[in-house]
């Protein structure tokens, strides 16, 4: 719902700032006062074309504001999400700038966007029906929706689409196996080769590294002899070794320990320094017992990892990423073994759910053709009371492919006169006509659905020129719909109509003035006696009569009432 609109330098509007309300909004003034400003300013917030003829002139430029009720719908976080657009308060700023040299801006929350995106936004936050602005009504998208709508079918759709998204996926995979199949095949061969070599190998995993250890000590048995040798004489065999010394220390200590106690803990420490030391010699002796070349395993430990390098160089740099190599060539080789299998799993699968997007697609299809029997019945008993007695009103089904949609496309064609062909709104219908139309269509949708209080983040309707062409009774008419209309949704009517203005909600009056040659113009809210005159002055002319305030007074009461 449409809170806020603030527009500068637009055309004669110099600065408006306007609040709206849930309900029916409706702008009145004189012809050439520019209440089309209004429309054409939400145009721009709706994504429509800017041009520099609307920049006011001597500005450099012209700017239109909006502050939204944000829809609830997914889709409409969904597009604001996916754009990095956050809401402040539940409430949504739509901004446009429009150069005087032409180009223009748009913002989101004051961040910059595309007018595209705006596009994107529009259908959710609202319609405009008037000569040259339909956001839905010729979209084919939109009228299937809106049949849909009447038909009480978005649970059928709903499953409609679920079951086509999992005929597409499997019809998907089956394509992405029959395309690799041949490949795969081609491969299959090369993949039982790798397998296999790497099999035949028994690697193990870190043996790479424990047999380049075990090299390195069989090329260098002579060091490690001297200096074992060393080390066990130095310990234990030599003269003066650590053991002879610590012997003689032991002996010593054990002197002063006779003379002296105190010296007992210093003599309990060197026994487990003796042992250490037997034992270091012990492990030396037995290591120098097993040290020897040995130019047989030499040449059996370079030939293994002579064999596991080659395997390296085309299968990974260690022995781990040659084993997860193995692992992934071999769920490769099984996954084209079981190609077969699979396909025939797949194409079961997607008979299975053909036969029932059919038998859903059917059903939905019989129940839009029942409503779109009833709604162009409606539509047309809605147009004959909005002057539009002679106008048919058809809905065209045609088959088309599958879609998550369903089989059925839909066009609504209309015959404005009797004898007419119908043809599609685009191709026939005035701007004024189809207003009514759109009138009429959400008339009609709305009585199928009651008529619940206006919610908040309730879509805006725009009506221009709505009253082309009517009067009287028809006005009459025409206010009636848009006030039920405006129960459920915010609507905003330029009218030139005292009949329609009197079922207003909140009234609006533009008026153009001059001030030191420059001419503006202001939209003002109205109410009470001002209210009354401004009716009358709809019904009389440029000044009320008594006899104008008088019906101006009942046309109110009667609205009020609607």
């Amino acid at each position: 719902m449409l809170v806020e609109l603030v527009v500068e330098n637009y055309a004669v509007a110099e600065r408006l700032r306007l609040r709206f309300h849930a309900g029916l909004n409706l702008l009145t003034g004189e012809t050439g006062s520019g209440k089309s400003i209004v429309v054409d300013a939400l145009g721009l917030l709706y994504g429509g074309r800017a041009s520099s003829e609307v920049v006011r002139s001597g500005a450099e430029k012209a700017r239109v504001a909006g502050i939204f009720e944000a829809p609830s719908s997914l889709r409409f976080r969904e597009l604001l999400e996916s754009n990095g657009i956050e809401l402040e308060d539940g409430e949504l700023l739509i901004e446009r700038e429009v150069q005087a040299n032409g180009k223009s801006r748009a913002f989101l929350g004051s961040r910059p966007v595309t007018a595209g995106l705006l596009r994107d936004l529009a259908p959710h936050l609202g319609d405009i029906h008037g000569q040259h602005d339909q956001q839905q009504l010729f979209s084919s998208d939109a009228q299937l929706d809106m049949l849909d709508h009447a038909a009480g079918a978005g649970p059928d759709r709903e499953s409609l689409a679920e079951l086509y998204s999992q005929w597409l996926r499997t019809s998907r995979e089956m394509e992405e196996l029959d395309r690799n199949e041949q490949e795969k095949l081609r491969l299959a061969d090369l993949w039982s080769f790798q397998k296999r070599e790497i099999e035949d190998a028994g690697l193990r995993p870190g043996e790479d590294i424990s047999l380049a250890a075990e090299r390195k000590v069989l090329l260098n048995v002579a060091r490690l002899g001297e200096h074992a040798q060393g080390a066990y004489e130095a310990l234990y065999d030599g003269a003066g070794s650590a053991v002879a010394q610590l012997r003689t220390a032991r002996r010593r200590v054990e002197e002063l320990c006779r003379i002296d106690p105190s010296m007992q803990e210093t003599l309990d420490l060197l026994g487990p320094a003796g042992i250490a030391l037997d034992e270091a010699a012990h492990a030396l002796r037995h290591y120098l017992g097993h040290l020897e070349a040995d130019p047989a395993k030499i040449e059996e430990l370079e030939s293994r990892l002579a064999a596991i390098e080659k395997l390296k160089r085309k299968y990974g740099g260690t022995v781990q990423e040659i084993l997860a190599y193995l692992e992934d060539v071999s769920s490769k080789l099984l996954a084209a073994e079981t190609a077969g299998e699979r396909r025939a799993e797949l194409q079961k699968e997607r008979e299975g759910l053909a036969a029932a997007y059919e038998a859903a697609a059917a059903r939905l299809g019989k129940i839009r053709r029942a409503s779109a029997a009833q709604l162009e019945q409606s539509v047309e008993e809605e147009l004959a009371s909005l002057a539009m007695s002679g106008a048919r009103f058809r809905i065209e089904l045609t088959e088309g492919p599958w879609s998550r949609e369903g089989l059925e496309r839909v066009r609504f064609l209309i015959s404005a006169n009797a004898g007419e062909e119908a043809r599609p709104l685009d191709k026939v219908a005035s701007g004024g006509e189809l207003s009514r139309i759109a009138l009429a269509l959400k008339s009609c949708l709305m009585a199928r659905e009651g008529s619940p209080k206006t919610p908040r983040g309730a879509r805006t309707l725009v009506f221009d020129e709505v009253d082309a062409g009517v009067g009287g009774r028809v006005a009459e008419s025409v206010g009636r719909r848009l006030k039920k209309l405006a129960a459920s949704n915010q609507v905003l009517c330029v009218t030139h109509l005292a009949q329609i203005a009197g079922f207003a909600d909140y009234h609006y009056v533009v008026e153009k003035m001059e001030s030191k040659g420059r001419t503006y113009a202001t939209v003002e809210e109205i109410t009470g006696e001002a209210r009354m005159r401004e009716i009358g002055r709809m019904l009389a002319g440029e000044r009320a009569s008594d006899e104008a305030m008088k019906v101006a007074e009942q046309l109110i009461k009667a609205g009020t009432r609607g």
